[in-house]
């Protein structure tokens, strides 16, 4: 166990990933940190959507040959999970029962989740870092940078939320938190979440049409989220659906910010109105058709191009030369050369659609 102003970490090592777990006390509560890589490179932070941990989340881009030696090429990674991971790893590793948080305990609010961000960098060093987010992650990174704007050099958001919740996504939010509260983790709250994460399309309309990746993350995030406590993710739903709008936040942003968003992700107009609102010297919009939320996990491979060219205004870059495959999106065809330039792609990237239609 190892103390650091205030703050505990606990640390697990994963020799399967090459990986450790951190378990750190913040001034707003507990929160998990896994590490992976070479921690004298730049760091990335990592922040999950409602629900999620790394694994769940962005494994589909980190177990990519190509975006993983891109990323682990140029950065050690920092994955925060918010506070409902906390008490679920101290009874797996310190083998004791741990009950879920109270709910006479207050809610956090969403400054407080960024916060917590801050603290993390305190407890590691560390000084600015990269932040990648996706949906509710994304906000809380975005509200990061806007409270602490000279720790972050650069956003890489996926499908980011960035207004106060519509009338719509309230009343949904509420639903979900009332079957949390009363049901648990079921299997209704389960099917939710999973719309909220992938396109219609890949969810298939019966579970036999279901495609790979949401019969993966059926059986690995089922598995995850029956290990949550039910309590702490209906603690982050909560804050998430207190956010306050980050409009005129944007505004004071100057850091480069590259946006990734699904045409059928539910915050599809939420990405593009915190597109229209930030400094476009410093902006990059990506559109992923037929696409979810969670593009990390449904199109990861979407992300590879975009994610080079921006990463080369920074001056990194994976040496290898990337060859595209037919399945990818982003083919030579469909990109100009002003798009190809690194000063475009990295700084003034104009909104491109990643799903060339095939002429029959």
């Amino acid at each position: 166990m190892v103390e650091s102003g205030g703050s505990v970490s606990i640390d697990v090592e994963r020799i399967s990933l090459g990986g450790k777990e951190h378990l750190i006390q913040t001034r707003h509560g507990s929160i998990s940190v896994s590490v992976f890589g070479d921690q004298e490179k730049p760091a990335l932070i990592t922040y999950p959507d409602v629900a999620l941990n790394h694994m769940s989340c962005f494994q589909g881009l980190f177990f990519s040959q190509k975006t993983s030696s891109l990323l682990l090429h140029n950065f050690s990674i920092y994955h925060i999970s918010p506070s409902h991971d906390f008490l679920r790893l101290l009874q797996e590793f310190l083998q004791f029962g741990a009950a879920p948080i109270s709910m006479d305990v207050p809610v956090p609010s969403v400054d407080d989740l960024a916060d917590q961000v801050a603290d993390v960098l305190d407890f590691f060093g560390l000084a600015a870092v990269m932040c990648m987010g996706v949906a509710a992650g994304a906000y809380i990174l975005t509200l990061f940078a806007s409270k602490y704007g000279d720790r972050v050099f650069g956003l890489m958001l996926v499908s980011p939320l960035c207004k106060a919740p519509s009338w719509s996504e309230w009343f949904y939010n509420k639903v979900m938190s009332n079957l949390l509260y009363f049901y648990g983790m079921c299997g209704l709250m389960k099917d939710c979440l999973l719309q909220r994460y992938f396109s219609k399309d890949i969810r298939g309309s019966a579970r036999a049409l279901e495609s790979d990746i949401v019969q993966a993350c059926r059986s690995v995030s089922y598995t995850l989220l029956s290990e949550r406590q039910s309590v702490n993710v209906w603690r982050f739903l909560q804050s998430m659906n207190g956010r306050h709008d980050l409009t005129e936040e944007l505004k004071k942003l100057h850091c480069r910010t590259l946006i990734f968003v699904g045409d059928r992700s539910p915050f599809h107009p939420d990405a593009l109105h915190m597109a229209s609102k930030l400094d476009r010297r410093y902006c990059a919009l990506v559109e992923v058709q037929a696409c979810g939320s969670v593009v990390t996990e449904e199109l990861p491979e979407a992300m590879l191009i975009p994610m080079e060219y921006f990463l080369m205004g920074y001056g990194l870059y994976r040496p290898c030369q990337v060859i595209s495959s037919p399945r990818s999106p982003l083919s030579p065809s469909c990109i100009t050369t002003e798009l190809l330039s690194p000063e475009s792609m990295g700084v003034k990237l104009k909104p491109i659609r990643t799903r060339t239609a095939v002429s029959s």
